[in-house]
C-alpha cells in the first residue's frame, strides 16, 4: 500500500497539522482493512460500488452524515494523491457528491460567561492556573485554531509590536495584534513556565510536566473552566473561537477584518459566524431603515 508516502506527502508538502493527519489516517485505515477483509482487496484497486458499500455501512452504525463527509473527504484526498503520482488511472470518487447534513448554528459563550472566567481571583503563583486562565484569554481576543495555539512558539510573541506570530492552516501565516490586558499575564506565566521547562521546549504552551501540549488537554481545560459559568452543552475551542468571531462582529466589526484575524480563505467561511449575530442586525435594521423610521 502507498499509505505511508501519502502521510509523508500531508505532514512535507501540505503541512497538514499532526491532529488532521491522525484522522486522514484512521479513515483511510478503516477503509484499507474493509476491503482486505471483506474483499481480499488492497484500498488502491477499490472500486466506487465497493467504497459505496462501506460507507453505507457507516451510515447503518448511526455515523451522522456530516462524518461520513468527512471520511470522503480523507478518501478523496488520497486518490487524488494516487492520481497525481501516476499510481491509479482513475479516481474511484471523482462523481462523488457528499450527503447533505443539517446546519446546526452553534450557540458562542456570552460576553458575560467569558468574562466572569478571565475576571475570577486566582493563585498568581500556580503554574496550571495561570496557564489555563492566559490559554483560555488568548483563544477569545486571537480567535485562533486549537492547533495554531498549541503550535505556537516562544519566538512567535513580538513584545515590542504587540502581537503574535501564528502558523494557519496551508502553512499560511497571519499576525494578530493582542489587547493590552494580556501582557501582565503573559509575562506572569513566562516566569512560572522556565520553572517547569525541564525538557528545555521552544513551545509557549506546556504541561506541568514540561511536555508539549496535547488535544485531550486542551479541551479538559475549556470544558473545566466553562462549566462552572455555562450551561451550555458544547463547550470547545472552536466555541470559543465563535465567540471571538461573534463579539466582534456585535460590536460592528468589518466582515472582512475579521476573516483575516480568524485567518479564512473564503469570506463565506467567515460568514457562518453572523447567523449568531442575526439578532443585532435585527436591531440594526430596525432602528436604521428609512421604512422602519416612517413606521
Amino acid at each position: 500500500m502507498h499509505l505511508n508516502s501519502f502521510f509523508d506527502y500531508l505532514s512535507l508538502e501540505k503541512k497538514i497539522f499532526s491532529e488532521y493527519r491522525r484522522g486522514y489516517k484512521k479513515d483511510l485505515e478503516q477503509l484499507a482493512y474493509f476491503l482486505q477483509d471483506e474483499y481480499d482487496l488492497q484500498i488502491e484497486n477499490a472500486s466506487y460500488p465497493l467504497i459505496r458499500t462501506w460507507l453505507s455501512n457507516l451510515l447503518d452504525d448511526n455515523l451522522s452524515a456530516r462524518t461520513v463527509n468527512r471520511k470522503v473527504a480523507s478518501l478523496k484526498s488520497y486518490y487524488k494523491f494516487l492520481l497525481f503520482t501516476g499510481q491509479i488511472d482513475f479516481h474511484p470518487l471523482s462523481q462523488h457528491k457528499s450527503l447533505k447534513v443539517s446546519n446546526n448554528v452553534q450557540i458562542p459563550f456570552s460576553k458575560k460567561e467569558v468574562q466572569q472566567i478571565l475576571d475570577s481571583s486566582y493563585d498568581p503563583k500556580n503554574f496550571e492556573t495561570v496557564r489555563d486562565l492566559l490559554l483560555i484569554e488568548l483563544f477569545y481576543i486571537t480567535g485562533m485554531r486549537r492547533e495554531e495555539l498549541m503550535n505556537l512558539k516562544l519566538q512567535d510573541v513580538n513584545f515590542s509590536a504587540r502581537s503574535i506570530k501564528v502558523l494557519g492552516k496551508r502553512n499560511k501565516e497571519r499576525v494578530i495584534p493582542l489587547l493590552d490586558s494580556i501582557w501582565d499575564k503573559l509575562e506572569a506565566y513566562l516566569i512560572l513556565r522556565n520553572l517547569v521547562n525541564v525538557n528545555y521546549l521552544n513551545e509557549l504552551f506546556m504541561t506541568k510536566k514540561g511536555d508539549k501540549l496535547y488535544p485531550v488537554l486542551v479541551y479538559r481545560i475549556i470544558k473545566l473552566y466553562f462549566s462552572k459559568v455555562s450551561e451550555k452543552v458544547k463547550t470547545s475551542p472552536h466555541i470559543l473561537r465563535h465567540s471571538f468571531a461573534t463579539h466582534l462582529l456585535d460590536e460592528g466589526a468589518d466582515l472582512n477584518a475579521v476573516k483575516e484575524l480568524l485567518g479564512h480563505a473564503s469570506l463565506a467561511s467567515t460568514q457562518v459566524y453572523t447567523h449568531s449575530s442575526m439578532a443585532m442586525l435585527k436591531g440594526v435594521y430596525k432602528n436604521a431603515h428609512p421604512r422602519s423610521k416612517k413606521d
